[in-house]
């Protein structure tokens, strides 16, 4: 096992700079996963790390070896792709075997780590199909495997889940945790998905254009984002964001709420807007009169999307199955601790 360190790190394509000096220090044996939209810059961070891609300056350090210049077969660690990358024409087993039999690894030991990796992953009887004999599932499994029986000081997973179905994913997610937590191998993880993001990782990190936006827990992004990207992409549904001046068109806040000067944005999230009068027992700082035009069931609750005056989308959870109706006009309110305010430049203030 192996803390891994990156010192402004930067990755440029002719003129083009992908990454742009990050530095990230990743603890020993933490899960840590990288989440942001497509083209962000989350992959290639990944891929540095693993060697598959050169950087163009700073530093990147497993344990404490430098490994700038490293061939990845060298770094001591293992990737999962989403592809699962399997031999189709090699068993599980030897799919397993491939990578410790180039490595000369002793056959006694290869048996043992593969029976251990088999065990673990509850794959022990498929150990003789060959990989279109198994379901997406299995053969995920199987390429976790591969990645275990090296006993890596890292792991490396590049989006493993997005070829499953929901839930399929929703069981994978939790059996790699488990896996995780059992081995303690520090593990970087990339995914698109903020569910995986949330429900996996110790820390997350949101990488946005190349940067990183915000490091911290999933609860700690998720009651304190740093920026108003981080406040969208981390939520589902994301928060709502109001641009509001010192005229506010649309909603009103209470004249002893604290706002800057000119431009902000006000965020407020769809499970803090309550219809009643107060919430949680709590007077409204915030109100806000939506003309409702979309309601969305989703068993425990639902899902209300109106429009305010001023045309700004606005989107409240309420309990159970709606009363409302398509084209009702309603009332809803926040109380002060549920407010997000940020600056013009999108940047948090309280």
């Amino acid at each position: 096992m192996a803390e891994i360190t990156l010192n402004n790190v930067r990755k440029s394509y002719g003129t083009v700079e992908a990454i742009k000096g990050v530095s990230l220090d990743i603890a020993d044996g933490e899960f840590v996963v990288l989440v942001g939209p497509s083209g962000c810059g989350k992959s290639t961070l990944l891929r540095m790390i693993a060697g598959l891609e050169g950087i163009t300056g700073g530093d990147i350090l497993i344990g404490s070896r430098r490994v700038n210049d490293v061939e990845p077969a060298e770094r001591d660690i293992a990737m999962v792709f989403q592809n699962y990358a399997l031999y189709p024409h090699m068993t599980v087993r030897q799919n397993l075997a491939y990578g410790l039999k180039n490595r000369k690894t002793p056959p006694a030991e290869i048996e043992r780590r593969i029976e251990a990796a088999a065990g673990t992953l509850e794959i022990a009887q498929y150990l003789d199909r060959k990989p279109r004999q198994l379901s997406g599932g299995q053969r995920q499994r199987v390429a976790m495997g591969r990645a275990i029986v090296r006993e890596p000081a890292a792991f490396l997973f590049d989006e493993p889940l997005s070829n499953l179905d929901a839930k399929l994913r929703g069981q994978m997610r939790i059996e790699i945790k488990r896996l995780q937590r059992a081995l303690g191998t520090t593990s970087v993880y990339v995914t698109h998905d903020q569910m995986e993001a949330m429900t996996l990782a110790d820390r997350l990190v949101v990488v946005n254009a190349g940067r990183i936006e915000q490091v911290g827990t999933p609860l700690e992004l998720y009651e304190k984002p740093a920026t108003t990207f981080v406040a969208t992409f981390i939520g589902s549904p994301s928060m709502n964001l109001l641009e509001g001046t010192d005229t506010d068109a649309g909603w009103s806040l209470s004249p002893d709420v604290p706002r800057p000067e000119g431009r902000y944005t006000l965020g407020v999230r769809p499970e803090d807007l309550h219809l009643a009068a107060a919430a949680d027992g709590k007077p409204f700082v915030f109100q806000a009169t939506a003309r409702i035009d979309g309601i969305e069931l989703v068993g425990a609750e639902s899902l209300l999307h109106g429009k305010l005056a001023d045309g700004t989308d606005l989107v409240f959870r309420v309990s159970g199955r709606s009363r409302s109706e398509i084209g009702e006009t309603v009332t809803v309110g926040a109380s002060a601790d549920a407010l997000h305010m940020f600056d013009a430049n999108g940047q948090r203030l309280a």
